[in-house]
């Protein structure tokens, strides 16, 4: 996967937002806003190829876990997988 040239992060108001560049990528219809995890995670993936399992490390080594989550590897897994679900739906990544 990889995400789409043409979008970037902006701050708007103390909020991350992905925004399109270019009058082609113009469409106010869908506002991408980012949470600190998901930030994390589309900075740290932007213009590279990467996995789900690739998300979920940056997940388990970015935050504490707590010893108590059973099977915290999983959890991670299940919010990326939930993550990429959103970003291709809103057509900012490519499988």
């Amino acid at each position: 996967m990889r995400t789409k040239k043409g979008f970037r992060v902006n701050e708007i108001c103390g909020a991350y937002v992905i925004v399109a560049e270019g009058e082609e990528n113009i469409d106010f219809s869908d506002i991408i806003s980012l949470n600190d995890s998901a930030l994390l995670l589309w900075n740290s993936v932007e213009g590279k190829d990467f996995t789900i399992d690739d998300l979920a490390d940056i997940l388990v080594n970015n935050y504490e876990i707590d010893e108590n989550t059973p099977l915290p590897r999983e959890v991670a897994l299940k919010d990326a997988q939930e993550l990429v679900d959103e970003w291709l739906k809103a057509g900012i990544m490519t499988k």
